[in-house]
């Protein structure tokens, strides 16, 4: 059970994320129903932050009724609610905690459904990453996990793993993780290429050249903001950056995912990918391989059917290296996988939220194991190896 003092702590830390800056701004506060006593504890943070806070939420019940039920026609569930639609585009700033209880509650659902939903979310999630030029550059955002004994189970660890991992990463002091991600990004000053190799078959370069490094220390601070970046995950704990999204190659050894649809489990992934664009037919995986590729697939389908001035589905949109000190090991969840301390993650799709120019409907992140090796190429020519075997080298 998650003691009340938690729970304020964790309600502050979500509330000081967004970062409130006037007097009246309007904050969306989303999540599940047992969530519940976070969410209205956000929502009093809020309104003594001062501003407006309003709360939506939904049972697991709904949701598989939702997903399951074959009289809810996927022809009308892919609508977008126009009502809906105009709250996003007329609030400051979404807090959205993790939706389900039980995250086995997408494995039951059609693909058809599951499509269905990622094209009834498709223009509200261009309105607030700025895809959509009226509203650019987006809103501020936060996305939060949050532990359940269902999640728990579902990812086969002891419930008190999950709280660590969740709770006891969002308690790191944002001020501790302002001086962990304050030494790692010493290393990436004046940056133009980036090399990633483990033991594992991990091994590729990407170019971060006058790409903006970005700092996840638990806080949208005015400077980023002011540069358009306007939102991150909590727990924090991650350096990441844009690459140019049409270099790089070579090869990115994922040991554990879940496919961004179904929620299946994918085990020892390898990623290749060339001139920025990952290999979508060469790709191989030990179980589920066909959900990873069905997921691309359909994601590109929406792309090109929105007609964006280039398809951008599978090229490179984000490189990450975990640094959260509470998170130790992947477990399938990608808000503490990306943390992990000594991993790197590199994402394909869309990095417009981040500064870069991709726009699709889909954000997905690899995590390696956390024994990555590191070594950067800056403008004069030079190289340092800056990680070796998960371990941050002393630069002194």
């Amino acid at each position: 059970m998650i003691t009340p003092e938690k729970i304020k702590y964790c309600a502050e830390s979500i509330a000081n994320f967004i970062n409130i800056q006037k007097e009246g701004e309007t904050v969306l506060i989303k999540g599940g129903l047992y969530s519940n006593e976070l969410l209205e504890e956000i929502a009093l943070k809020i309104f003594m932050k001062g501003g407006i806070p309003e709360i939506i939420c939904y049972s697991d019940t709904y949701y598989e009724r939702l997903f399951q039920d074959e009289s809810i026609k996927s022809s009308i569930f892919e609508r977008t609610p126009m009502h809906y639609l105009k709250l996003i585009e007329t609030m400051d700033a979404y807090i959205v905690i993790e939706p389900y209880e039980d995250p086995g509650v997408l494995n039951k659902a059609t693909r058809e459904k599951l499509k269905a939903k990622v094209k009834r979310e498709s223009p509200i999630k261009d309105v607030i990453y700025g895809a959509n030029k009226q509203f650019a550059p987006g809103k501020k955002w936060c996305y939060a996990g949050w532990p359940s004994q269902k999640a728990a189970d579902y990812y086969n660890i002891p419930y008190s793993l999950l709280e660590q991992f969740i709770i006891g990463g969002m308690s790191v002091p944002q001020k501790k993780m302002e001086e962990i991600t304050n030494n790692l990004s010493k290393n990436f000053l004046k940056a133009s290429k980036v090399y990633i190799s483990d033991d594992y078959g991990t091994d590729f370069w990407i170019s971060i050249k006058d790409r903006p490094v970005i700092l996840d220390n638990g806080i949208i601070t005015e400077e980023r903001i002011s540069n358009g970046l306007l939102g991150g995950n909590l727990p924090a704990g991650e350096l990441y950056t844009p690459p140019y999204e049409k270099a790089g190659e070579g090869t990115l050894y994922c040991p554990l995912t879940r496919d961004r649809l179904s929620n299946k489990i994918i085990k020892n992934i390898t990623l290749p990918f060339k001139e920025g664009k990952l290999l979508i037919d060469k790709v191989s995986a030990d179980e589920n391989l066909e959900d990873l590729v069905k997921t691309f697939k359909q994601s590109e389908e929406i792309d090109k059917k929105n007609n964006l001035k280039e398809l951008r589905t599978y090229n490179v949109g984000e490189l990450g290296i975990g640094c959260n000190p509470e998170i130790t090991k992947a477990i399938g969840y990608i808000l503490t996988d990306e943390k992990i301390n000594g991993s790197v993650h590199l994402a394909f799709g869309s990095n417009k939220m981040m500064g870069g120019s991709s726009v699709s409907q889909i954000h997905w992140d690899f995590v390696t194991a956390p024994e990555v090796n590191i070594s950067v190429e800056y403008d004069n020519g030079s190289k340092k190896k800056i990680m070796e075997k998960g371990f941050l080298l002393d630069q002194a």
